[in-house]
């Protein structure tokens, strides 16, 4: 199995308050995230690690560099990463298409590794899905109606119906078909002028094209944060990563 680190974006929004390094290398506990991730993906038995970089492209390969993992990784250059983060899973088809299982992953999560191992137990196509999520604009949604996802987005149509809803947290699986399958659909997306689109919308296509295909792993109650805003690196100090340390 390989694995995918989206980690090329310049994280515009962290800037107010100082921080315009890429949010890969935020460290918590004085390890990076990027560290950690390939920290817990090699524990997993994944070591064939693909990172895609962007903004300060050298900062982060000098981090890889200077880890432990070294040897697992191997990363893609991403010129365009200022587009949307579709171009960046673009430059990974490579990967997507070797064909065996991906496992895909936004850098800018510290998490409890507990989130990483689930899925990467599972056999098939899935993607993590936490029920205490709060309400708003921000999170991509997952909704499941009959154990089935529905929608996969940040904007839920007034009359769907659904059983569950909960927030994506930016984590999936792919067996090799859907990940053969998901780079036909980024390719088509950009050939129809997407290049400003996000990655999930192309999810969000292959999942509801056979949602029988994916199994939706409950990480509710796990800690972790997604990091866009200020407040967010606040939290991930003084809440999540002393709830990760306790789990």
């Amino acid at each position: 199995m390989q694995a995918i680190i989206l980690a090329a974006g310049v994280g515009a929004r962290l800037e107010p308050s100082g921080h315009r390094a890429p949010k890969c290398l935020l460290r918590f506990g004085g390890v990076s995230l990027l560290e950690r991730h390939l920290g817990n993906l090699v524990s997993l038995g994944i070591d064939d690690i693909r990172v895609c970089v962007g903004h300060e492209s050298d900062t982060v390969l000098g981090e890889i560099a200077d880890s432990e993992y070294d040897a697992h990784v191997s990363t893609v250059i991403n010129p365009d990463f200022r587009e949307g983060s579709i171009v960046s899973l673009w430059t990974m088809r490579g990967a997507l298409r070797h064909g065996g299982g991906v496992v895909l992953m936004d850098a800018d999560v510290l998490y409890a590794p507990e989130i990483l191992g689930r899925l990467a137990r599972r056999s098939g196509s899935c993607l993590a899905m936490d029920r205490g999520f709060i309400p708003g604009d921000e999170p991509v949604k997952v909704c499941v109606a009959d154990g089935r996802v529905v929608e996969f987005s940040k904007k839920v149509a007034p009359d769907l119906r659904f059983d569950t809803q909960g927030e994506s947290v930016g984590f999936f699986r792919f067996a090799a078909p859907q990940a053969a399958d998901l780079a036909g659909r980024l390719e088509r997306m950009l050939v129809a002028g997407g290049r400003a689109l996000p990655y999930e919308d192309a999810v969000r296509d292959l999942i509801l094209a056979d949602p029988a295909a994916f199994f939706v792993e409950d990480v509710t109650g796990l800690p972790w944060i997604e990091i866009d805003f200020p407040e967010d690196v606040a939290r991930a100090r003084d809440v999540v990563l002393p709830a990760i340390d306790a789990h």
